[in-house]
């Protein structure tokens, strides 16, 4: 188990599999895992996010700009190697748009590889 990767639905083995072939190649991969959630969220504690280094991803966290902000954490980590964990607050509506669940997710977010 890496993190709160199970391989209990498809999208999860297709994660496995590719965080996997990226081990034995030696290509990194930045894994984002909502560790806990708060109030209405997208997705529950454990959902993930694999991403690249050119920056395209499998798996989901939520979309919208809750992902997006994740994304762009993610994206340090991949440069910096540091692990982080993000705050993503969907609570208020941030230049205009509206978070329309309400809630709080923690993500952690790692480099494997």
């Amino acid at each position: 188990m890496i993190g709160l990767l199970t391989l209990e639905s498809p999208m999860s083995l297709d994660l496995y599999r590719e965080l996997r072939a990226s081990l034995a190649t030696g290509e990194p991969r930045v894994l984002a895992t909502v560790a806990d959630t708060r109030g209405s969220t997208p997705r529950k504690a454990g959902a993930q996010m694999l991403l690249r280094p050119d920056g395209t991803f499998s798996g989901t966290i939520g979309g919208g700009c809750g992902e997006a902000e994740v994304w762009q954490e993610a994206m340090e980590t991949m440069a910096d190697g540091q692990p982080r964990t993000v705050l993503v607050d969907l609570t208020e509506p941030v230049d205009g748009d509206d978070k329309i669940c309400g809630g709080v997710m923690r993500v952690f977010v790692e480099r494997i590889g």
